[in-house]
């Protein structure tokens, strides 16, 4: 399979591909920012809530 014939069937898959909208790529975008948040606001929030038991419970 040859550099050119590779190129050519490239060039027909993209073709193929069903690109979202500018509108959904913006939802998106922004689901996954606010997924983002949230899941670094539990994780810090349950990191916070260990250590303050760790401490309650095993005091240095």
């Amino acid at each position: 399979m040859g550099i050119t014939n590779y190129i050519k069937e490239t060039k027909t898959e993209m073709s193929h591909v069903n690109w979202p909208t500018k509108q959904q790529t913006i939802r998106f975008t922004l689901l996954v920012i606010l997924t983002s948040v949230a899941v670094a606001a539990i994780l810090g929030l349950s990191d916070f809530i260990f250590k303050t038991l760790l401490t309650l419970f095993f005091p240095r």
